[in-house]
Parts: structure tokens; sequence; C-alpha cells
């Protein structure tokens, strides 16, 4: 068992470095290193026909890592603290109608679909962190579990597609792009935005953070105001 775990280890790093990599000279939504890594680690264990519960340790081990991860997020944050602190205006006043946006457009767009009072709930959390998800979700009758999907799936197509969407829309500053990403796809998000720079990594971090608690103070409000 030991030794299956640490070959998934082992096979999703070497992917996602692999991915990476490939990122580097064939830069393009599609081999945005998290999607793609994604995809080919899906389609090993498809072949090898290794199931969830025998991944799960490898998964375990590598989610542990995210704590650390995490927290060394701050270092780009520390780095260019005066550049935030002068924004810090105009970064709050985005936070605020971006997290609401948020939470509005996927609550009124599931309503317009006719999706269950329950999907609508869920799908209200998908912008934020999964650990802030699973908690708040619960406050409104969502389901934890289609969260946790809903959540990963919303960061990993901001990563994918969130830059090319706003360099589509002309958004070329650094702080507001890190903003984007960092609202919408939390760390996942904040991840691809690092790649971009260490100024949108640092303003992405802020952003993921900022959003995570102004959304467990509104959420229930909002949704309450929907329905």
């Amino acid at each position: 068992m030991f030794s299956l775990t640490l070959s998934n280890i082992i096979i999703t790093i070497l992917i996602y470095f692999g991915a990476r990599l490939l990122y580097k000279h064939v830069s393009n939504p599609f081999t945005t290193p998290v999607l793609l890594a994604t995809i080919v680690i899906i389609i090993i264990l498809i072949i090898a026909d290794i199931n969830y519960e025998q991944y799960a340790p490898a998964k375990d081990w590598i989610t542990y890592f995210l704590g650390p991860g995490t927290v060394a997020l701050a270092v780009p944050m520390y780095k260019n603290r005066v550049v935030i602190k002068e924004n810090a205006v105009q970064v709050l006043g985005s936070l605020t109608v971006g997290s609401i946006a948020t939470i509005a457009s996927a609550v009124y767009i599931s309503k317009l679909l006719n999706l269950s009072e329950m999907i609508q709930a869920t799908s209200a959390v998908k912008a934020v962190t999964i650990p802030v998800a699973l908690e708040v979700v619960t406050l409104i009758g969502g389901d934890p579990s289609l969260a946790a999907v809903l959540v990963i799936t919303a960061g990993i197509f901001g990563a994918a597609f969130g830059p090319l969407c706003l360099t589509l829309c002309k958004i070329h500053d650094p702080i507001s792009r890190g903003l984007g990403m960092g609202t919408v796809s939390h760390g996942i998000g904040t991840s691809q935005a690092v790649v971009e720079g260490k100024l949108q990594g640092a303003v992405s971090s802020v952003a993921m953070g900022a959003a995570a608690i102004l959304t467990s103070i509104v959420l229930p409000l909002i949704y309450n105001i929907f329905n």
C-alpha cells in the first residue's frame, strides 16, 4: 500500500511539473498546469485501474502541504505591501463588488435555469476556498460535497481561462488582474496569478483571503434577498 501511495505522489508531482514546463513553451488556456495535470492524472488513474480509495492516501499527503504553501504566499504579499497599501481603497472596493457580484450571479443564473434550491445555495459559494465554502454552505442549505466539486471546478477554469478573459477585456494592470483571479478563483487562481508575476500573486493572495471573509459575512444576507 505504501509503495502505491509513494508511486501516486511521484507521478502526480512529475505530471504537474511536466505541465508547467509545457506551459512555458506552449502558453494557452488548455495547457494551464492545474487543468492539464488534472486531466492527465485522471486518465492515468483510469488506465491503471486505480480507484479513488487507492489514490486518497497520496492526495492526503499532497493536501497536507497546502498549509505551508498557503503560508508561503505571505512572502510576495510582504514584499509588495507598499503597493497594496497605496491602493487599499481601490482593492477593498473591488473585492466587495466582485464578491457580491459572484454570489448574486451564481444564484440568479441557477434560478433562471430552474435548478433546485439546494443547487442554488451550493453554487453561491463556488468562488471561495474550500474550508470556508464547506462551513458557509451549510448555513444556507447547500450540499458540502457538491460545494467542494464546484469550488475546485471554478478554480481550475478560472486559472485556465481567467487570464485570457482579462486580456480580452483589455485589463493589463497587474493589481487588477491579481484581484480578479483571487476573488473568483481562490487558491487555484492565485497559483496561476503567481505565474504571471509577483505583484499579481501578492494581490491575488490578499483577494483570496479577503473574499473568503467577506463572503462568509454577506452570503446569508444576499442569498435571502434572492429567496
